[in-house]
């Protein structure tokens, strides 16, 4: 009789052992002869070296998949270690990015992302604009997880301005944390749907994923890692210029915007239009506009946006779209 320790380093615990370790009570029962004890992430097996050189290997295709998928079935851990039929049960569909929580398919659905995950693969840096719901930010952030995933990178960072609209962050109430989270929940919410929560949690305590506003980027080098800047079009133009010179090695960066939802004073020009202007034609750098047919929240979404359009036309009145508008034409085109 022999021992030997297996670590688990790469699945989220929660999902690899099941609820009520219901996972690790099917394998035990599957492998009657060895004795089997699961603390933490260290799986401890006593018995014959044989079997367990063959145990060792079914729990690494077992972390794997569970790694990948961010599930693990009943069924597939009888596929898996009775080798009975493909174990992959999911079926690769066009355009996946990564599989989020529960095994939930995470694509690129529109022509537009699908461009930015093409982008993503061949420029260090990204500007991405288009309206409330087009998916700029979400498919920005998946791309980023499936780097960390396949190890293409050490850590994510998410930024974002923390504009005030309204009330002071002086005034909010709570320390600073609590002032600043609201700006990021959005950040959160995305990184919920594609990690489970205790992974995630690990993650943000080992500052694998690092989420702050965008004054807390000052004076850093950003090396192996994946930086997106999200709500862009609210940086002036000094503040987005200290951020895009934080790229270190091996890092790449995508900043997200929509120009039509600028909430910098009138007097204050839009730092994300302004970089987009002057970076046009630099080497490594690329510009994708998201449309009205990319939103892929709820239908009204899209109604609304073009509801308020014809709106501002209607009125006559000149809107912070129409002037970000003239820009695009004047500077881009």
């Amino acid at each position: 009789m022999i021992e030997r320790i297996i670590i688990l380093e790469g699945a989220d615990l929660a999902v690899f052992f099941g609820t009520n370790h219901s996972n690790i009570q099917l394998i035990k029962s599957l492998y009657p002869k060895l004795r089997i004890v699961a603390r933490g992430n260290v799986i401890k097996v006593i018995g014959d070296e044989q079997e367990l050189l063959t145990f060792e290997e079914k729990i690494q295709e077992l972390e794997k998949y569970s790694q990948e998928y961010n599930l693990l079935t009943e069924e597939v851990i009888l596929k898996i270690v009775k080798g009975q039929g493909d174990a992959k049960l999911m079926v690769r569909q066009n355009n996946l990015i990564i599989y989020g929580m529960n095994g939930k398919p995470i694509l690129a659905r529109t022509e537009n992302q699908q461009r930015l995950v093409r982008e993503f693969d061949e420029n260090d840096m990204l500007f991405v604009i288009g309206p409330a719901g087009s998916g700029k930010t979400y498919t920005a952030i998946a791309l980023a997880v499936r780097a960390l995933k396949s190890k293409e990178i050490r850590k994510i960072i998410l930024s974002r301005p923390a504009v005030e609209a309204g009330e002071k962050l002086g005034f909010l109430p709570g320390d600073m944390k609590d002032k600043i989270d609201p700006y990021l929940q959005p950040l959160y919410d995305a990184l919920e749907d594609m990690i489970p929560v205790y992974k995630l949690k690990e993650y943000i305590e080992n500052k694998i994923i690092q989420i702050a506003p965008l004054a807390f980027m000052r004076g850093r080098t950003l090396n192996d890692a994946v930086i997106i800047l999200d709500e862009a079009q609210n940086t002036s133009p000094q503040q987005i210029k200290m951020f895009l010179t934080r790229l270190g090695m091996n890092a790449k960066m995508i900043i997200t915007g929509d120009i039509t939802q600028i909430d910098l004073p009138s007097s204050q020009s839009s730092g994300l239009i302004h970089a987009m202007r002057i970076l046009k034609n630099v080497a490594g750098i690329s510009q994708i506009e998201f449309e009205k047919k990319d939103i892929v929240r709820h239908k009204l979404v899209q109604r609304i946006v073009e509801a308020y359009e014809k709106g501002e036309r209607e009125t006559h009145k000149p809107s912070d779209k129409n002037f970000a508008e003239t820009m695009l034409s004047k500077e881009f085109k």
